[in-house]
């Protein structure tokens, strides 16, 4: 089986480390070249963190991967410190490392495993049959300056996965558009040299106040990096009413602006440019599967409607998708009766890939579908922060839930409370998915 994979950002690299484990021929197509910026908050939750065990990849701190105890929520004057719960499938710290680092590291990871990466080789459109399944990419390559050179390549392969991110010109070749019935987010960020780069907090702050006293829309973040610089940034959903009206630099700008002169979020003390970016959430790209085609990560909205979180999402549908990919594979080649490779077969096991994804976190996301359209109500948001902050409990349930950090066998509480409010939603579709054989054996079994 050839495997061709659109992207090489935490989904993209992450499938690429399973499948090259697991003896499958896998080439990644990546628009840029390494080190590359991507806009980001660079905290991973442990979710995250939790994905970046399973791969095996180091992050010592001495290599720049920054950890914290959890996060400091700020709002109506107070200020809490919530450590990440205590929860048996994950790591009890987030970490803090920038996407110019975190991806290209994850890129080498794969590289590592036998996966081939192409750099500078921007992929413009999807291939396909006369029957309409996806068989390959077409790629423009570009110079060490980004531009295009004029020449294009196409690359054919038994299955393409697509994690090129919001834009995804892989799934709209094929027509696959945006739904325009879920959640989208804006966020802005920027780097600043200060004392609090070394905070072994992940700060959030619930209320943005301006210059005059009223409250912007959205919600900010602090994020110590550990080299000196802290990453300050700000989101904004769809369900705000000032959505798409406001210069959102200039709003991040003027929330920095108000902040302590001793932190040093200043012009002078900026570095880099303010850059923003879209945040895909709820599943808004559909479907997830189309013949010869998967869509992981952003590609898929895959971002969480309650945090703006992606890249632990992006790293467990790659692994989601890799696992399914493995399967698809030996069945395909055991049900061929020329022992090779059978489509049929193939597509027959691909398939299961769409609904085992919303079986993971359909009725998560529709829960935070709700939860958007309510803080998107200033009143709303209002009344809800002066109720809960005073609550320490209360807070570190809302974590819990917002960070998706439950214990699978739902044994505690707050566990038990949150499995029912998403037992109470549906997950957007009633097919059941048999998991398959997992990665790990998979690749033991390539070992042994």
């Amino acid at each position: 089986m050839k495997v061709l994979i659109v992207g090489a950002g935490p989904a993209g690299s992450t499938a690429a480390y399973y499948l090259a484990k697991a003896g499958i021929d896998v080439t990644v197509l990546e628009k840029t070249s390494f080190p590359r910026e991507k806009v980001c908050g660079d905290g991973l939750t442990p979710r995250a963190v939790r994905e970046i065990q399973k791969l095996g990849l180091p992050h010592h701190e001495a290599d720049g991967w920054r950890r914290n105890m959890g996060l400091r929520l700020l709002a109506g004057g107070r200020s809490i410190e919530l450590p990440w719960p205590e929860v048996s499938d994950f790591p009890q710290y987030g970490l803090i490392r920038t996407r110019l680092g975190f991806d290209e590291e994850l890129a080498r990871h794969a590289q590592a495993a036998g996966a081939v990466v192409l750099e500078r080789h921007s992929v413009t459109e999807a291939l396909r049959s006369e029957d309409g399944r996806v068989t390959g990419v077409r790629a423009a390559l570009l110079d060490e300056s980004g531009r295009k050179t004029g020449e294009t390549l196409d690359f054919s392969a038994d299955v393409v996965l697509a994690a090129d991110g919001n834009s995804t010109r892989t799934a709209v070749s094929i027509g696959i558009q945006k739904r325009d019935d879920r959640p989208l987010g804006v966020a802005v960020r920027t780097y600043f040299t200060s004392p609090r780069h070394d905070d072994d907090w992940m700060e959030g702050w619930l209320e943005l106040p301006g210059r005059d006293g009223k409250l912007l829309p959205g919600y900010g973040w602090v994020f110590g990096v550990g080299d000196g610089t802290s990453n300050v940034g700000l989101g904004i959903l769809n369900s705000s009413k000032e959505f798409g009206k406001l210069d959102y630099k200039q709003v991040l700008r003027e929330w920095t602006a108000g902040m302590p002169a001793e932190w040093g979020f200043t012009p002078e003390n900026q570095v880099g440019e303010i850059r923003g970016a879209a945040l895909p959430m709820g599943f808004n790209r559909t479907p997830h599967y189309s013949p010869g085609l998967l869509l992981l990560g952003d590609a898929g909205g895959m971002v969480s409607p309650f945090n703006g979180e992606g890249i632990s999402y992006a790293m467990e549908s790659a692994r989601f998708a890799a696992e399914f990919v493995i399967d698809a594979s030996r069945s395909a080649s055991s049900g061929s009766a020329s022992g090779g490779w059978s489509t049929h077969d193939a597509d027959a096991r691909l398939e299961g890939y769409a609904d085992y994804v919303r079986e993971q976190w359909g009725s998560h996301f529709t829960l935070g579908r709700a939860f958007a359209a309510l803080i998107g109500k200033p009143a709303v948001m209002k009344l809800a922060l002066r109720t809960g902050m005073p609550i320490p409990v209360l807070m570190r349930f809302v974590v819990r839930l917002l960070a998706n950090l439950t214990d699978p066998a739902a044994r505690g509480f707050e566990d038990r409370v949150i499995r029912v409010l998403e037992l109470l939603v549906p997950a957007t579709s009633n097919t059941s998915a048999q998991a398959p054989t997992g990665v790990q054996s998979a690749v033991s079994a390539t070992k042994s």
